[in-house]
């Protein structure tokens, strides 16, 4: 009897258990939701500069999309992001490129949970990257510039095509450069001396990921940056240009997931 009453407390016991099982009451971890990462180029470049990060982002199963910067406005341009991550569904982390970089530190949306600045701005409230690239010395992106005046009084700035390689790209094959400095999408003087608004930085987490030969913005400024923002961590590219995306692929996808997995 006791045998037979222990057998029946066992069955009753396993039908408990079977029973949580299947209505999913039992514990189990929750699966990481992937964010989608956006991509804004910044000044003298356009979409397809992303393209080889692009491809190792694919290969690690992210999801991405380069947005098409127009580098008009610094509130303009944020509100074409801003349309791009309404757009998607789940988490998302804003990568920036030079410009890039002040544009993805004005937008606050919830969805937004992870920065990266690649060779990039992150401006202060009222700072304009005009003013951060001057801040320390070692910039030569002035002497550069061609300025061709629009319909608007505005002035679009584009890089000299045969100083193109050696200002912006000094790493990258001549062979792309060549092609690069022919596609390249001007900055309007609008956006070089637009300010910036109360930046998202101060309240998410951020990576940072610079080189330490850039013609367009110092190294000291991208430290400076950094340390401002509290980055979660920053990477250092010895004898990199500013043309990040284009030249250091690998280096740039990696912080790139690193913040994916962070905020995953």
């Amino acid at each position: 009897m006791r045998i037979a009453k222990s057998a029946k407390l066992a069955a009753t016991a396993l039908g408990v258990t079977a029973t949580l099982a299947s209505s999913g009451c039992a514990s189990a971890e929750p699966t990481p939701v992937k964010p989608t990462i956006v991509l804004v180029h910044g000044a003298f470049a356009e979409s397809a500069s992303w393209n080889g990060v692009i491809d190792r982002l694919n290969q690690q199963g992210l999801a991405n999309i380069a947005v098409g910067n127009p580098l008009r406005s610094v509130q303009g341009d944020a509100d074409a992001v801003r349309g791009v991550v309404a757009s998607i569904n789940g988490p998302v982390v804003l990568v920036g490129h030079s410009y890039g970089g002040q544009v993805i530190s004005q937008i606050n949306d919830p969805k937004v949970k992870g920065l990266v600045y690649v060779a990039a701005f992150a401006p202060e409230e009222g700072e304009t990257i005009g003013e951060l690239s001057g801040k320390f010395p070692g910039s030569t992106l002035g002497e550069t510039l061609n300025k061709v005046t629009l319909a608007d009084g505005s002035t679009d700035l584009y890089i000299q095509p045969e100083k193109y390689q050696k200002q912006f790209a000094a790493d990258v094959p001549n062979t792309q450069t060549t092609l690069d400095a022919r596609t390249q999408r001007p900055l309007n003087d609008r956006a070089l001396n637009g300010k910036s608004g109360a930046p998202n930085w101060k309240t998410l987490p951020s990576w940072f990921v610079y080189p330490d030969a850039d013609y367009n913005i110092p190294v000291a400024a991208h430290r400076f940056m950094a340390e401002r923002a509290k980055a979660r961590a920053t990477v250092e590219i010895p004898g990199a240009s500013h043309a990040l995306t284009v030249s250091q692929p690998d280096a740039v996808a990696k912080v790139i997931v690193d913040a994916a997995s962070a905020i995953s």
